[in-house]
Order: structure tokens, then C-alpha cells, then sequence
């Protein structure tokens, strides 16, 4: 997998970006940008990107703000700028301290149902014991 930092894709400093975008490989967005959705295998929001949208990636990092919500399917970084309204769900996160974040998250390898049924279950198998 490429890093998300040899971004080939660029929505650079002071441009603006509306409109629904699917990028084959990594996209950078350094200005701002808004759609219903946006779709890449890796998403980097820069420290001066300002995002609103539902990403779908592999990877998403974000040091900039952004606004909507977030289904990665390998992990998310939240880097010391990062300002976040939404929800965000993923694999594995990392989140360094500084970031401001109002939103739920939900933290799991699989699909296969909510977490909350998956814990349940856990103990109501541990009292069959």
C-alpha cells in the first residue's frame, strides 16, 4: 500500500472542491472541499484542509477540520490539529494528544454485527460455563 505522505492527488492551499470524487490511490487536501461522499484508498485532511463529507478509505489521516464521518478499513490518525464533528468507524485509530473530537466511534475488525451485541453475547456464553 502506498504511504498516505506520496499523495499524487492534491486539493492544494487555497482551492476549493465541491462535487462527489473517487480517487484510485492516496488524495491530499490541503484547501477546502465539500460533497455528499468522497472515496480513495488513503485520505490525508492537511493542516489547513477543511473537509465535509463521508469518507470511505483504507486509511484516513487528519490534521485539518472536518465535518461528517469517517469508515476506514484499516485505521484512522488523528494528529494534534485535528478538529472533528462526526462519527468515525475503523479498525484500529490513533489519536495524539491535542485533538478536539465530538462524535462516536466505533472500533472493530469485522461487520459481523455491533460491538454492543458481540460483548453481550461474550458474557451471556461465559455464564453457560
Amino acid at each position: 500500500m502506498p504511504s498516505f505522505h506520496d499523495s499524487k492527488n492534491i486539493i492544494g492551499p487555497g482551492s476549493r472542491f465541491e462535487g462527489r470524487i473517487r480517487v484510485e490511490g492516496n488524495l491530499r487536501i490541503d484547501g477546502k472541499y465539500e460533497s455528499p461522499s468522497l472515496e480513495a484508498e488513503a485520505v490525508t485532511i492537511g493542516r489547513e484542509g477543511m473537509v465535509k463529507t463521508k469518507i470511505k478509505a483504507g486509511t484516513v489521516v487528519v490534521e485539518g477540520v472536518f465535518s461528517g464521518s469517517i469508515k476506514a478499513t484499516i485505521r484512522v490518525i488523528l494528529l494534534p490539529t485535528a478538529r472533528i464533528l462526526g462519527d468515525i468507524t475503523t479498525p484500529e485509530m490513533i489519536i495524539q494528544n491535542g485533538v478536539v473530537w465530538e462524535g462516536s466511534c466505533k472500533i472493530s475488525g469485522d461487520d459481523e454485527g455491533s460491538a454492543r451485541e458481540h460483548i453481550e453475547g461474550l458474557f451471556e456464553k461465559s455464564d453457560k460455563k
